[in-house]
């Protein structure tokens, strides 16, 4: 009977299996972090685009003189003073938003600049075709059209008179004008006087060394050219108060940069200013008045019913095609002249 009460014992063996171990939810955390910082960019880019200029520039201002913030009874409770009204982005509310009239007197001050600029590129246009058609007629231009050279940069009409091989612009490695060069200044500014554009007047020579022991070179040189031209011009009818700038650039800014002793680079150039050139050159001595804007060029003030652009007489045409003076200058290489006196009288 005792054999039959007694239980027998079972003995269950577990084997243990080591897995990799559990991960756990740190990737979570990080997955979290990540769409939060998300979150926190593009509402920066909301609150950035809701905002005016006037509080960016104080946000700027605070990460830029953050102890400069304070309030009058101390330091203030608000990091930056926007107002009372927070803009609603979706209808630009707000007393900082821009109002109806502010905005489009904005859109027609835009409109109005554009048009001012288009119908300046315009006036200065005709005065290139107004130009070129003076060159063309005129006996006495039509010989040094190839010196003659007309285009319109960014910063308005440019006149550029280049030297050429045996018919230069000044005696040798002097400011002196010859004879000629002052007959073409004296034509091209009768055109170009007769639009109130204010005017840069640039000198530039070629590379070749000025040969000084004086100190004397290429800068003083241009900067002569260009002062021999002002006066030229001065004589010639120009005002005074046209001339915005007169620069001697030396051999900075070639015409051939392939060829840096070619006669071409050396050269006057008289640029008509636009009123974005213009602006620019007065920053340059401080805040000034906006020069006007040409928007119309009447042909009876340019070229055809100019007296100065008639056919020359027989005067005028010895003066321009005479004999050159012998310069007393110290020869330079590349500013003279090549061939002997008697090819240069020839011109």
């Amino acid at each position: 009977m005792a054999n039959d009460t007694l239980q027998p014992i079972i003995v269950k063996r577990v084997k243990k299996v080591v897995h990799g171990g559990h991960h756990g939810g740190a990737w979570k955390v990080a997955y979290a972090d990540f769409v939060t910082a998300m979150m926190a960019f593009f509402m920066l880019l909301w609150l950035m685009g809701s905002t005016t200029q006037q509080q960016k520039r104080a946000i700027a201002d605070f990460f830029e003189y953050p102890s400069a913030i304070e309030a009058s009874g101390g330091v203030s409770t608000s990091l930056i003073n926007i107002g009372d009204e927070v803009p609603d982005v979706a209808t630009g509310t707000g007393d900082n938003a821009p109002s109806k009239a502010q905005t489009e007197a904005a859109a027609t001050a835009e409109a109005a600049e554009a048009q001012d600029a288009e119908d300046e590129k315009t006036a200065l246009a005709a005065v290139k075709s107004q130009l070129e058609e003076a060159i063309e007629g005129s006996e006495t231009l039509s010989q040094f059209k190839d010196q003659i050279l007309i285009d319109i940069t960014s910063d308005g009409l440019r006149v550029q008179i280049v030297d050429k091989d045996k018919r230069p612009m000044f005696d040798r490695g002097s400011a002196k004008l010859q004879g000629y060069a002052r007959v073409i200044l004296d034509q091209v500014i009768a055109v170009m006087k007769a639009v109130p554009n204010k005017i840069s007047i640039s000198g530039h020579t070629d590379a070749h060394a000025y040969p000084s022991e004086t100190g004397y070179s290429n800068w003083e040189l241009s900067a002569d050219r260009a002062n021999a031209a002002r006066r030229e011009l001065i004589s010639a009818g120009l005002s005074e108060g046209r001339l915005a700038e007169v620069t001697g650039l030396g051999s900075s800014v070639l015409y051939d940069t392939h060829d840096p002793f070619n006669p071409v680079n050396r050269r006057i150039s008289i640029t008509l200013l636009n009123r974005a050139a213009h602006e620019s050159v007065m920053e340059k001595e401080g805040p000034q008045l906006k020069p006007p804007v040409v928007t119309s060029v009447r042909s009876g003030d340019l070229v055809m019913n100019n007296p100065a652009l008639k056919p020359p007489t027989s005067s005028t045409a010895k003066a321009a095609t005479g004999p050159v003076a012998a310069h007393t200058a110290p020869a330079r290489a590349g500013d003279g002249v090549s061939g002997d006196e008697t090819d240069r009288a020839a011109w």
